[in-house]
């Protein structure tokens, strides 16, 4: 405990830790986007459920990767190159390359994941005709096997981005007390924002196509830093935070429209 309050008498500690809480509840909005479009496709009864459960899932998985930040580290280490890499970049390092490990490896495929979790689920919003879709949610004869593959689908997208959470933690600071409380507090405000998040998508349309989008954009960036192509993360949320306000004053125009409308119809 004395060298708990040691460790938080440093203001370098605290500086350290309200950027680490800043990046690691960034970090988690996209994950709690996609918990809340897959939540969103069960019966109105379960979604809450699934919501608190995945990030439930999240939480712990953090916390257990944190046990192991040596495991953590060792990820990143080189396990095979096909010796292949791009023209050198402005800095010398190059644009991409072919050496992978195993974070690499789980990136990639975490991004492949939402590449066809969001295309599929786009195809979805547009083309509406019945299917044989095990989360198709108007199949009232497959709500336990639904919320079962939703539960597994964020299980799955839990794990990449946790790993994810915890190299960004461990890059920032070396105090593990540090990590353990921007882990909890990030899926805290997660937990706070799941089910308003999720009710604003339901009730908002073109709002599901534009978290669909950043589902997209999301894991082409996986891909793209599995391949050591790493591209900065302010751009992203940069692009999403404009997009989102484009798509707040598209909703004001339209919520103004209907009041407008209301008041003409005699």
């Amino acid at each position: 405990m004395t060298e708990i309050f040691a460790l938080f008498a440093d203001p370098a500690v605290w500086a350290a830790l309200v950027t680490l809480m800043v990046m690691e509840v960034v970090l988690g909005i996209d994950n709690l986007i996609f918990i809340s479009i897959l939540s969103n496709k069960l019966p109105a009864h379960q979604q809450q459920k699934a919501r608190r459960l995945g990030i439930s899932l999240a939480l712990i998985m953090r916390l257990a990767l944190l046990s192991m930040i040596a495991w953590i580290v060792g990820l990143t280490a080189p396990v095979f190159d096909l010796g292949i890499q791009g023209a050198p970049g402005a800095h010398g390092e190059p644009t991409f390359e072919t050496q992978f490990s195993w974070r690499d490896l789980i990136l990639i495929a975490g991004g492949l994941f939402l590449v066809w979790k969001a295309t599929k689920e786009i195809h979805h919003s547009v083309d509406q005709t019945p299917t044989d879709d095990l989360l198709d949610k108007d199949k009232s004869t497959v709500v336990a096997i639904s919320f079962g593959a939703a539960i597994f689908q964020i299980l799955l997208l839990d794990m990449v981005f946790s790993i994810d959470s915890i190299l960004t933690a461990v890059g920032m600071t070396d105090h593990l007390p540090v990590m353990i409380i921007a882990v909890v507090t990030a899926v805290i405000v997660m937990l706070i924002a799941a089910d308003p998040l999720a009710n604003f998508i339901a009730r908002n349309p073109t709002v599901v196509m534009l978290a669909l989008g950043f589902l997209l954009m999301i894991g082409a960036v996986l891909i793209a830093d599995g391949f050591g192509v790493h591209v900065p993360k302010g751009y992203i949320y940069a692009a999403m935070a404009f997009s989102a306000g484009v798509e707040m004053l598209n909703i004001w125009q339209r919520q103004a429209q209907r009041k407008r409308a209301g008041k003409t119809t005699p």
